[in-house]
C-alpha cells in the first residue's frame, strides 16, 4: 500500500488502515512489504528472460567451480573423468559404456576414451557383458572410490578458504530448489531435445 507522508518525512497512515509492517523473508533474502489488506512481493515470474538469466548464472558458476576443481586433480585426470566416478558412486556401477555416455550426455567415443584413462589408473574395471557379447560393463574399484573421496576433500578445502558463513547459508537455501530443477530437466531430456529441434 502506498504510504502518505506528512511534514519532515513523518509517516501519516490513512484512517481506518492498520500500519504496514516490514519483515525479513530469510528464505529468499528479500524484503517483503506486508499489510493487513494485501502483500506485495517483487517477482520476475512473468519475465520470459528469467529462465535464461537463471541458467546463465548456473553455467558461469559451473565454469568457475570446474576450473577450481581441475586444479585439485592430478595431471591427466579431468573433471569429466571425476564426473564418471561420481555418477557411479551416486547411482551404482555395473553400467555399460553406452548407458554412461547417455547419462552424462557425451558421445560414445568420448566415454570410451575417458573409461580408458580411468581404467589405466586403476579407478574402474571393465569386464565383458554377461549376456551381450558386443557390450561391456564398468565397475568401480576400491582405488576409484578412494580417489573420488580424496578429490572431494581437496576441493572442499579450497572452498573453505572462499566461502564464508553467509555464503554457506545462501547455498543451503538454494540447494533444494536447484535439486528440484535438476530432476525436472533430467526427466524431460527428450522433450527438451524435441523443442530445440522444432525451434531450429
Amino acid at each position: 500500500m502506498k504510504q502518505q507522508f506528512g511534514a519532515c518525512g513523518r509517516r501519516r497512515d490513512r484512517p481506518g488502515v492498520k500500519p504496514a509492517r516490514i519483515r525479513r523473508n530469510d528464505r529468499v533474502g528479500r524484503w517483503r512489504h506486508v499489510s493487513s489488506e494485501h502483500q506485495v512481493v517483487t517477482s520476475r515470474t512473468d519475465d520470459p528472460a528469467l529462465p535464461f538469466d537463471f541458467f546463465n548464472e548456473i553455467g558461469i558458476i559451473s565454469q568457475l567451480s570446474s576450473t577450481m576443481f581441475k586444479k585439485c586433480l592430478p595431471s591427466g585426470v579431468h573433471v569429466a573423468h571425476f564426473a564418471i566416478l561420481n555418477h557411479m558412486v551416486r547411482l551404482g556401477d555395473g553400467r555399460t559404456p553406452h548407458q554412461l555416455a547417455a547419462a552424462l550426455q557425451v558421445t560414445k567415443a568420448t566415454m570410451t576414451h575417458s573409461l580408458g584413462v580411468l581404467s589405466a589408473r586403476g579407478f574402474v574395471r571393465i569386464v565383458p557383458h554377461p549376456t551381450d557379447g558386443r557390450s561391456k560393463r564398468v565397475y568401480l574399484t576400491a582405488n576409484g572410490r578412494a580417489f573420488r573421496e580424496e578429490a572431494i576433500a581437496a576441493v572442499v578445502n579450497v572452498f573453505a578458504h572462499i566461502l564464508h558463513t553467509e555464503d554457506l547459508r545462501t547455498i543451503d537455501t538454494v540447494l533444494p530448489g536447484l535439486r528440484s530443477i535438476r530432476k525436472l530437466l533430467d526427466a524431460n531430456r527428450e522433450l527438451a531435445q524435441a523443442a530445440a529441434s522444432d525451434s531450429a
